[in-house]
C-alpha cells in the first residue's frame, strides 16, 4: 500500500517539519509500542506508561522494532508507572479488557491541556472517557495495523500498512492536525476526520467481521475469505447496516475488497489473544455492535450467532 503523504490526508496540506511533541503512551504493546518507537525515532519526547518491570526494561533497553515497512531499529524512550506531568497527547493503547486498571496510571488532571487519544476498539468508550477527562480533549482515534509485542519492549510489525484516523467532536482542530502531522512524518499515514461517528464506525465496520470470524474459526483471513465467504459477506452486510443506522459509513463492497487485499496469513488481534489464552475484547466489538443493532432495530442474526458461539467457548 502506498504511503500517504501529508497532502493526501483529510487534514489538508501541512508542512514537512512537525514541531517536537511530548507524547505519553499508555500501554506500549504491539500498537502503542510501535507508535512510541516511531515517534521517538522522529525526535519527539515519548513517555511510556506501564507496570514497574516493563517500565524498567523500556528505560534501560528502549523499544526494539522489527518491521519490513519501517526497518529494524531501537528507539530510546522514557518510561514510568504513572503520568506525572502535562503532555501534548496521551495515546491510550491498552485493550478494553484492561482499560479501567490502566487509566489509574493517568490521573484525570495530569494531562493538562493535552489530548487524550484512545486507540480502542468499539464505539462505546468515548463517552466513558469524557466523563473522566476533559471532554474537549478526548480525541478518539482508530488505527489499522498488525503489530505484536513479542516481549517487553520488542515489537514485530507485520502488516504492510499502519494507518491512523484522528477525530474528536469539540476538540480544537489545530491540535488534531499537529498530531496527525507528527505521526505522518514519523511513518504511519495519519489524517483527521471531521466526524467522530464516521471514524469510529468505519473502523468497526472493517474490524468486527474480521475479528469475529478469524477468532471463531481460528483461521487467518485468507481461509476466512475463501472457506467462510458466505458468512463473511453476511457479517459485513449486517455491520454496514448497523453503521448506517448509527450515522456511520456503509460500503460492504469496499470492506470485502479490503479483506481480499490482505496478506492471506494475516490474523486479527482478537484471534491472537484467543491463541494466547488472553481475555478477548468480545464485548467491546461484538457486544457493542449488537447493542447498537438493538437500539436501532437492525436485524443482525449472523452477528448474534457468532458472538454467542464465541461466548459459549469460554471467551
Amino acid at each position: 500500500m502506498a504511503h500517504e503523504t501529508a497532502s493526501d490526508t483529510a487534514s489538508g496540506t501541512v508542512s514537512d517539519t512537525a514541531p517536537d511533541l511530548t507524547v505519553a503512551v499508555l500501554g506500549p504493546g504491539g500498537t502503542g509500542g510501535l507508535l512510541a518507537a516511531l515517534l521517538a525515532r522522529a525526535g519527539h519526547r515519548v513517555i511510556c506508561l506501564a507496570g514497574a518491570e516493563t517500565a524498567d526494561t523500556l528505560r534501560t533497553a528502549g523499544i526494539q522494532v522489527r518491521s519490513a515497512r519501517y526497518g529494524d531499529f531501537t528507539a530510546r524512550v522514557e518510561a514510568d508507572t504513572a503520568l506525572r506531568e502535562p503532555v501534548d497527547a496521551c495515546v491510550v493503547a491498552v485493550k478494553h479488557t484492561s482499560l479501567d486498571a490502566a487509566l489509574d496510571r493517568v490521573p484525570p488532571a495530569t494531562p493538562g491541556d493535552g489530548l487524550l487519544v484512545p486507540l480502542l476498539n468499539g464505539v462505546d468508550h468515548p463517552a466513558a472517557l469524557r466523563a473522566r477527562y476533559r471532554p474537549d480533549r478526548v480525541a478518539p482515534a482508530v488505527i489499522r495495523v498488525e503489530s505484536t509485542r513479542v516481549a517487553p519492549g520488542v515489537i514485530e510489525h507485520t502488516s504492510p500498512f499502519a494507518e491512523v484516523d484522528l477525530a474528536g467532536d469539540g476538540v480544537p482542530r489545530e491540535r488534531l492536525d499537529a498530531l496527525a502531522q507528527a505521526l505522518t512524518a514519523a511513518g504511519p499515514a495519519a489524517r483527521v476526520l471531521a466526524d467522530e461517528t464516521t471514524a469510529l464506525w468505519a473502523k468497526m465496520s472493517f474490524l468486527a467481521p474480521f475479528a469475529l470470524l478469524t477468532t471463531r474459526y481460528g483461521l487467518p483471513v485468507g481461509d476466512i475469505r475463501t472457506r467462510h465467504r458466505e458468512e463473511l459477506t453476511a457479517l459485513v452486510e449486517e455491520t454496514a447496516a448497523i453503521s448506517a443506522a448509527c450515522g456511520g459509513p456503509a460500503d460492504p463492497a469496499q470492506a470485502l475488497a479490503r479483506y481480499d487485499a490482505f496478506p492471506p496469513a494475516m490474523k486479527s488481534s482478537m484471534q491472537r489473544d484467543a491463541e494466547a489464552d488472553r481475555p478477548l475484547e468480545l464485548d467491546a466489538i461484538g457486544g457493542s455492535l449488537l447493542r447498537a443493532a438493538e437500539r436501532h432495530g437492525v436485524p443482525a442474526p449472523v452477528t448474534a450467532r457468532v458472538v454467542a458461539e464465541l461466548r459459549n467457548t469460554g471467551h
